[in-house]
């Protein structure tokens, strides 16, 4: 697996608050890769880190294998919670102007501009000033100016503020396309669905320090819950010992449901086993915490 990005014990304090306790974090090049926290943990101070707009107390980053520098900004693109547009500049000026500022040439930039405002169905509001915009339409504005240099590394700070459902997916398509091209994506949100359908890993920061992170796939399997969820067709009492069958009321056939808490020196097949000698099983199924869930509970403390 190579790795885009690597900090190692970055911290950052201000005046008597420290705003960051030592993290270290890798990220996968081609991944998208999840940031996430309650308002005040620190996400937006490291991602000010990451993209050299203050520097750590400690710590040591390292970009494309290499110490960290501030021209890595140059293959960097980042959209931040609060938009940076200028009102009174028509979208295309706007966009022109972000697009040199990143070194294209006219002519690429005008290129390029175009390519964009066909593909997000706003050619027709090319010339209108970005104060005349709805703000689901200033903020496609934003994404073109920060992808539009066609940076290695995107940082995207709660991107889907202010988007109807529509035109969030069209944006959560245009990401996960640029990650097929192999896009590194840093995604900061409190938009638990969107974690759960896009990001490849994670990391959960609270109160200024990191208390999870790694693949999702992982995390989900780390915190499952050993509780089953089963359908059968009559009213399934066990004989195995340890265990309860919680009735769950029926399934929408009308069928029994039941709860089972299922212990570690138990396999899920010596259930299985004990339900198919007693009545037939219609569905089966394992509770494991979503990224929500496990986001509440790492927050609330309820799990060390």
């Amino acid at each position: 697996m190579q790795l885009l990005l690597e900090l190692e014990n970055i911290s950052k304090s201000y005046q008597n608050k420290q705003a960051l306790k030592p993290l270290s974090l890798s990220i996968p090049r081609g991944s998208v890769y999840g940031l996430l926290g309650p308002n005040g943990a620190g996400k937006t101070t490291l991602i000010r880190i990451i993209t050299h707009i203050t520097g750590p107390d400690t710590g040591t980053m390292r970009f494309n294998g290499k110490p960290g520098h501030p021209d890595d900004v140059r293959r960097m693109g980042y959209m931040p919670e609060e938009r940076g547009l200028y009102k009174k500049m028509t979208v295309w000026d706007q966009l022109l102007f972000f697009a040199r500022l990143k070194g294209l040439s006219g002519a690429e930039a005008e290129k390029r501009i175009v390519h964009w405002l066909r593909k997000l169905e706003m050619v027709d509001w090319a010339k209108k000033k970005v104060e005349e915009l709805s703000k689901g339409m200033a903020q496609k504005v934003q994404f073109i100016a920060t992808v539009i240099h066609e940076p290695e590394f995107l940082i995207l700070d709660e991107p889907f503020s202010g988007f109807d459902p529509v035109n969030a997916d069209i944006i959560k398509q245009e990401i996960l396309e640029l990650r097929d091209k192999g896009v590194t994506i840093l995604f900061s949100t409190h938009r638990m669905e969107s974690v759960e359908e896009m990001c490849d890993a994670i990391c959960l920061i609270h109160q200024s320090e990191k208390v999870l992170d790694g693949s999702i796939r992982d995390i989900r399997k780390q915190f499952r819950s050993r509780r089953y969820r089963i359908v059968t067709k009559d009213l399934y009492q066990t004989n195995l010992p340890m265990i309860t069958a919680e009735p769950a009321g029926q399934n929408n056939d009308g069928h029994p449901a039941a709860h089972i808490n299922l212990p570690e020196t138990m396999s899920y097949r010596e259930l299985l086993n004990d339900i198919l000698n007693q009545t037939e099983l219609i569905a089966f199924e394992e509770f494991v915490p979503s990224v929500h869930d496990i986001f509440v509970m790492k927050v609330k403390g309820e799990m060390a």
